[in-house]
């Protein structure tokens, strides 16, 4: 019987796995709805525990489409190689994650006969494996990430989306540098205005007058090119068209106040 799998933010229905002391018709028939709700949900492994079960099994699917029951898994050994990969899991759905992992793993469980047997895993089937197992220990992919990899994630479960990790909005934009080059322009023009003081070139004002063009200009540049950045952080869309406007705006307010400035005093 295809079962519903929990989700987020559902927790999970006990915090940890119970072991399987005797294999009845229960527990064969839980198998069952396992292997049903991988095949209906297209998946390549459950454990128990994602379907609201209490015991300590987990079911893999193989690529020839036969399964491998594993009852009361459990990880003994691990290499030193770490392989860090794009995870998803059915808790999360639509959602992914970097995560890092052991490259290789050795681990012992039993058969529907309780009789025990070893295995050793790598690379995808590895990760697959203490994906699945992590479940028997009431956890999942979250709790394996590194603290930036947290933050980003969470963000994505606020949002919702997958797409939250490239919206979330950074520090730092290339438009700075357009506003840099208008704020050197704008202190060489007062340099030019206080000169003005000092010296009888008839040229300054044209310098002045040239160089507030290019301000300007500048600042138009600025305005589209901020806009078009800003498409890239949806999350943030409003804080930024907000600070779009009112830097222009500041930007513009200052080049008025020293061309107000030059007209009277050049």
């Amino acid at each position: 019987m295809v079962k519903d799998i929990i989700t987020y933010p559902t927790p999970p229905s006990v915090n940890y796995s119970t072991d399987v002391r005797v294999v009845n018709e229960e527990i064969e028939n839980l198998i069952q709805d396992i292997k049903d709700t991988i095949d209906a949900n297209n998946l390549d492994g459950l454990a128990a525990f994602q379907i609201g079960s209490m015991y300590n099994i987990v079911v893999i699917k193989k690529e020839d489409g036969s399964f491998l029951e594993l009852i009361n898994p459990r990880v003994i050994g691990a290499s030193a190689e770490k392989i860090t990969t794009v995870e998803t899991t059915a808790y999360f759905p639509g959602l992914s994650a970097k995560v890092t992992r052991d490259a290789n793993i050795s681990i012992v469980y039993e058969d529907r006969n309780l009789q025990q047997h070893s295995l050793k895993a790598e690379g995808d089937d590895a990760i697959l494996l203490q994906r699945k197992i992590d479940y028997t220990f009431g956890s999942s992919f979250i709790n394996k990430l590194s603290s930036d990899e947290k933050k980003r994630f969470e963000t994505k479960l606020e949002f919702g989306s997958d797409i939250a990790i490239s919206e979330t909005c950074p520090t730092t934009f290339n438009r700075d540098k357009i506003l840099k080059v208008i704020n050197i322009a704008m202190v060489a023009m007062v340099i030019m205005l206080i000169s003005s003081f000092f010296s009888d070139n008839d040229k300054l004002w044209d310098y002045q007058l040239y160089t507030s063009f290019g301000v300007l200009g500048l600042n138009i540049v600025y305005f589209f090119y901020a806009q078009y950045e800003g498409k890239k952080y949806t999350s943030c869309t409003s804080c930024q068209i907000g600070n779009i406007i009112g830097t222009t705006i500041i930007s513009l307010s200052k080049l008025t106040l020293i061309m107000i400035a030059s007209y009277f005093l050049m």
